[in-house]
């Protein structure tokens, strides 16, 4: 049965399409920090997704495996660290450790994860494995190995529908290996499948529909992005496709490398990806889209922003309307005002908010549909090395604190949710967080549907 995933330009209620994912921005979590979740991996529990990253605050190497959870895939939530550098050993000091999945294990009633281990100069290429008693709970460290004495460096884990466990492991000498795991999870049972073409594909993700699996991954070149591919078969042990792109030639699948492969029910398949920022990881950014199955074949468009909807039957909604508002049009307080501003709309922006004189603009008029939780988008520029906060404040709702990463001169986006209220009566007030400047602040998106 051939089923289109995505269904474009499908109607939602207003209160779905108020939640919205914009690939590629600064996106402030629960704990008022860009979320810290690359290289995620993901899994659902009673109807909340938790996804388990890793933690680039400090720079290449490991600090933690975070946790986040959410009921949307919009509005994430820190819950915490699920393992954390420890004084020696793998997860010590100056250690890699990257792409985190996790399965659970319907024997042992235990979570089970998998992470790449490697020692700086990822001469070691091993995988580590850790078990947890709650999906977003404390996980005890049972070790690393190189899965059949075979290098091991990005990796996947996969669930099949009976219950069996593999790890798929990019292996530079030989390719790219799916192996059967022990029925305890902790282990290598099998090799499965060897895709004998060594150095050319890693950075995989594996899904199944319609008993049909996927196989998704990207080409070796560093940090830098490469046109992502996949392949399908009825069969983890044969029959597998040659590759092929699924998002536009010469796009680079947008700037960003596979990390998770998210089916979420029969109208919806989300692709998500780190767009790598190798001079400063923490400041990564993700870009997740719909994908678009029919049958063998996988397709993948741009959309600046659209709403998962995981509360309608009738699939991601990618035809939204926003509403803008210039940042200069707002009202001006304590030394905050408009600055030139290259690369902005109109080639100005609202700017010197924050800092010594607590600089602050205050935008008045915003409407909103309905009263619901709603994606605010900033488009700013902030030209400091590191990332600048500011208070943000929605009608009389307590100050939220929003990240926005650094943007080298140019302009991009930062998001965050809030509740708004019916009508025109909307008020967004920003100013400094501390005594930091916040960023200039070029237009405020809201959506209008």
């Amino acid at each position: 049965m051939n089923l289109l995933l995505v269904l474009l330009g499908a109607l939602a209620s207003p209160t779905l399409a108020a939640l919205e994912l914009v690939p590629g921005a600064t996106w402030t979590a629960s704990n008022g920090e860009h979320l810290q979740a690359h290289g995620a991996g993901f899994i659902e529990e009673n109807g909340v997704y938790y996804m388990i990253g890793e933690d680039k605050t400090d720079g290449t190497y490991f600090q933690n495996i975070n946790c986040y959870s959410s009921s949307d895939l919009v509005q994430w939530k820190y819950v915490g660290a699920l393992l954390s550098r420890t004084a020696s050993g793998d997860l010590g000091p100056s250690r890699v450790v990257e792409r985190p999945k996790i399965i659970y294990n319907d024997s042992t009633k235990k979570y089970v994860l998998y992470a790449h281990i490697d020692s700086s100069s990822y001469g070691e290429a091993k995988v580590g494995v850790a078990t947890g008693d709650s999906v977003c709970g404390k996980y005890n460290y049972l070790g690393s190995f190189q899965p059949m004495g075979n290098t091991s460096r990005d990796m996947t884990l996969f669930k099949d529908d009976d219950g069996s466990g593999y790890l798929i492991s990019e292996d530079r000498p030989k390719g790219l290996h799916i192996y059967k795991l022990t029925a305890d999870y902790h282990n290598i049972s099998s090799e499965t499948y060897l895709f004998p073409d060594p150095g050319n594909i890693e950075a995989p993700a594996l899904m199944k529909r319609d008993g049909l699996y996927y196989l998704f991954g990207s080409h070796l070149s560093g940090w830098s992005d490469n046109d992502n591919v996949y392949s399908t078969s009825k069969s983890l042990g044969s029959g597998w496709t040659d590759w092929q792109t699924f998002a536009p030639v010469g796009s680079n699948t947008f700037s960003s490398q596979t990390n998770y492969v998210l089916s979420i029910d029969e109208n919806r398949v989300m692709y998500m990806g780190d767009r790598w920022v190798s001079t400063d990881l923490m400041t990564s950014t993700y870009v997740w889209l719909p994908l678009e199955i029919s049958g063998a074949t996988v397709a993948m468009k741009w959309y600046d922003h659209w709403a998962p909807n995981l509360g309608s039957s009738s699939g991601f909604q990618t035809s939204i309307s926003n509403t803008t508002v210039q940042g200069e049009s707002g009202s001006y307080a304590s030394g905050a005002k408009s600055i030139s501003c290259t690369g902005c709309s109109g080639g100005s922006a609202a700017g010197y908010i924050g800092g010594p004189s607590d600089g602050s603009v205050t935008l008045s008029g915003i409407q909103a549909s309905d009263s619901t939780a709603t994606t605010i988008t900033f488009e700013y520029r902030n030209g400091d090395s590191g990332t600048r906060y500011a208070n943000v404040t929605f009608n009389d709702s307590p100050a939220q604190k929003v990240a926005f990463l650094a943007s080298g001169g140019n302009v991009k986006r930062s998001v965050i949710n809030t509740q708004l209220k019916a009508g025109k009566g909307n008020t967004i007030v920003i100013e400094g967080y501390n005594t930091g400047y916040g960023p200039d602040i070029d237009e405020v998106e809201i959506p209008s549907e």
